[in-house]
């Protein structure tokens, strides 16, 4: 299992990286397709806030099966949001 100082350093790259996809999305376009850029871009930005604070406390116990719920919600979030990107 990584770090959690690395495991932050992974979501807060994969994060930023998107954000800005999702800004020169909005600089390209005008109209729906930037309001729907916009509201990714909060999305994004929640999730990595909540990623990070799950990072932080740990959930005693069973801590294998946290670490994987945590890396299939971030996988699936990403990924819903980039398919929103994407159209």
């Amino acid at each position: 299992m990584a770090s959690r100082k690395n495991l932050k350093k992974n979501v807060n790259y994969i994060t930023e990286t998107i954000a800005g996809l999702c800004i020169v999305t909005t600089l390209e376009n005008q109209g729906e397709k930037s309001d729907n850029a916009a509201k990714q871009f909060m999305r994004i930005m929640n999730l990595r806030q909540d990623i990070i604070r799950r990072i932080s406390h740990t959930e005693p116990g069973n801590t294998k099966g946290f670490y994987k719920k945590l890396q299939n919600d971030f996988n699936t979030e990403v990924q819903d949001i980039l398919q929103q990107l994407g159209e």
